[in-house]
């Protein structure tokens, strides 16, 4: 089976600072993948590059067969690759629905469906058709993260890239996002590829990790050889200040 998105030796620097240095994976359809790395790996760096937030300084990223180096966000979207942000940043003063529905707006959706059936078809998804009309702004924050995702969801994306869903959460809002996830990543046919610091609930969602350490890749295996890996170990234990993180990796 063809990759759906290829990365190759992608690059970015901030002055001296070397962001993510010669990047390299691919991601078949339909795979939960998982970016894993302690603060300043790169991880949400990747993100920006992949999204068009960011000018590549250096490599290729391929969607779908299709060079997206030099796409605005809004175009690599109408491709089919949508992502949700760390911080929620709904359309304030609008409700949930009218959220969605600018999601709904992109030519992608519109050609094919209505954009208010659309909108009120993924408010259901997520759980959220009883909030429809519930302005934004006093959205509880677990239901604010069910609407970034909502939106998201509204492009109609092949590859959804999600990062830190779980940032915020309670751990009695946790388990229920995390069935959400495997539930649209079934009915949606979606391919995703994820950043998450809970680890636990990251290692149950994703089936191969991608884990990084100073912009680079230091191992790709599955979440049950990952925590095994030496390079992994040091990254996260190595260089704590306490072993709740090695505790996370089932390392400690």
């Amino acid at each position: 089976m063809s990759a759906l998105l290829e990365v190759s030796a992608l690059s970015k620097r901030f002055s001296g600072l070397v962001a993510v240095n010669e990047v390299s994976f691919s991601i078949a359809p339909g795979e939960i993948t998982g970016i894993l790395g302690p603060n300043g790996a790169g991880k949400t760096t990747l993100f920006n590059l992949l999204t068009g937030f960011l000018p590549i300084d250096g490599g290729e990223v391929r969607f779908d067969g299709h060079n997206l180096a030099g796409l605005a966000p809004h175009r690599i979207v109408n491709r089919g690759l949508a992502r949700t942000f760390q911080l929620c940043r709904p359309f304030s003063g609008m409700s949930a629905f009218e959220n969605v529905m600018v999601g709904c707006l992109a030519p992608r959706v519109r050609h094919r469906e209505a954009p208010e059936t659309r909108a009120r078809e993924i408010l259901a998804a997520v759980g959220l058709a009883h909030r429809a009309e519930t302005k934004v702004d006093v959205l509880p924050y677990g239901d604010l993260r069910r609407l970034e995702i909502a939106r998201a969801l509204a492009t109609r994306p092949r590859l959804l890239l999600l990062d830190e869903p779980f940032a915020g959460l309670g751990s009695s809002e946790i388990e229920p996002l995390s069935a959400l996830i495997r539930a649209l990543h079934r009915s949606e046919g979606l391919t995703i590829l994820l950043i998450e610091h809970r680890l636990r609930e990251f290692m149950q969602l994703v089936s191969r990790v991608i884990a990084m350490d100073f912009g680079r890749i230091i191992a790709v295996a599955t979440p049950e050889d990952i925590v095994r890996h030496p390079l992994v170990i040091e990254a996260y234990i190595g260089r704590a200040e306490d072993d709740t993180t090695g505790d996370a990796l089932g390392t400690a």
